[in-house]
């Protein structure tokens, strides 16, 4: 069974910095487009940043790009959200998920895949 397990999450001070990791098994995702997201209460999923399994290729929002940074570690079939500068407007659940689209989409209907994702709350 395809699974996609979050970690890493927590509160943090303003400024700080943390490192989310999603482990994927049970099934070879190495075709698929990984991508991080993230939900704030009453707020619509947010596209943070998108990979392939290469790391050669990435996609960034203009919200967080130069603070966070996407990677993977393919022979531990992990991928991670490092985040630095962390603000108070961060405080979210962040979701990891996995797509079939061969192209770094940043539309969630495009991830087939999803986590269940890990909370991270920045306070001021």
């Amino acid at each position: 069974q395809a699974q996609l397990v979050e970690s890493g999450g927590g509160l943090v001070q303003a400024g700080g910095s943390l490192r989310l990791s999603c482990a994927a098994s049970g099934r070879t995702f190495s075709s698929y487009i990984m991508g991080w997201f993230r939900q704030a209460p009453g707020k619509e999923r947010e596209f943070l940043a998108a990979i392939d399994w290469s790391g050669r290729r990435t996609h960034y929002a203009d919200s967080v790009k130069g603070r966070f940074t996407i990677s993977v570690n393919t022979a531990g079939n992990t991928v991670y959200l490092q985040q630095n500068n962390l603000k108070p407007e961060d405080t979210a659940d962040y979701y990891c998920a996995a797509a079939a689209t061969g192209f770094l989409s940043s539309k969630p209907k495009d991830y087939g895949y999803w986590g269940q994702g890990t909370q991270v709350s920045v306070s001021s």
